[in-house]
């Protein structure tokens, strides 16, 4: 039952890669710009005189930085989500063992 379930995770992590670049081969010249640039935009278009109602605390000094913090964010929030469902796995897997 091991290999079977390995064979799924490598299926599902080989999907997510492909995933992850068919849009970077086939969008080469695309901008992958976030959301909140894009809905700034579109308000500043839409009403020019848009006053925000409250500014950033803290603005990252470059957006290396930016991107690095996003990603640390992501890597603890994946953390978190797996080791929530490694815990539950092994609680289950302990239960069927006794």
């Amino acid at each position: 039952m091991e290999k079977s379930i390995w064979k799924k995770n490598l299926i599902l992590a080989i999907m997510v890669v492909v995933l992850a670049i068919i849009p970077l081969v086939y969008a080469k010249d695309a901008e992958f710009g976030g959301a909140d640039g894009q809905a700034e935009e579109l308000i500043t278009e839409i009403k020019p005189d848009y006053e925000p109602w409250h500014e950033a605390f803290w603005e990252p000094p470059s957006g290396e930085i930016e991107s690095l913090l996003f990603a640390l964010q992501a890597a603890i929030g994946a953390g978190i989500v797996c080791g929530y469902i490694g815990y539950m796995m092994g609680k289950h897997k302990g239960k069927d063992e006794k």
